[in-house]
């Protein structure tokens, strides 16, 4: 039986935690919350997550800057940005500091569970190596 699984959700957004907490735990998921970049990197520094979900907009500092700072505690981690205003240059800045994926508000809870699933279970099959 594998363990719960651990996920950041990084929002300044009380509502959007909230909602993603809830379709998370529903779902078996293990949820902590952070509202400010400096609040998820002292979580992140402190504790494993297999994965995090981060606004791009947060007030004290832009989710792809927070990825940047995370680097090192989050190498292990499945990083999934959201946005409320997407563009192209956050979407390639978001996967140039290491997203793995790319999500634009609103998100439908399906899409979101669908999403994780299929990231976390990439993160752990052994990558086939091709010769």
């Amino acid at each position: 039986m594998t363990s719960t699984k651990k996920i950041l959700v990084v929002d300044d957004d009380k509502s959007i935690l909230r909602t993603f907490s809830r379709i998370l735990q529903k779902s078996g998921y293990e949820i902590e919350t952070a509202e400010t970049g400096k609040e998820a990197m002292e979580k992140a520094e402190n504790r494993h997550y297999d994965l995090a979900l981060v606004d791009i907009r947060l007030p004290d500092m832009d989710g792809t800057e927070l990825l940047a700072k995370l680097k090192k505690p989050l190498q292990h981690t499945v990083k999934i940005m959201i946005t409320g205003f997407p563009s192209l240059e956050t979407g390639v800045k978001a996967l140039d500091e290491g997203a793995d994926a790319y999500l634009v508000k609103p998100v439908k809870p399906q899409e979101l569970l669908v999403l994780l699933e299929e990231k976390l279970k990439n993160r752990e099959e052994p990558q086939e190596v091709n010769s």
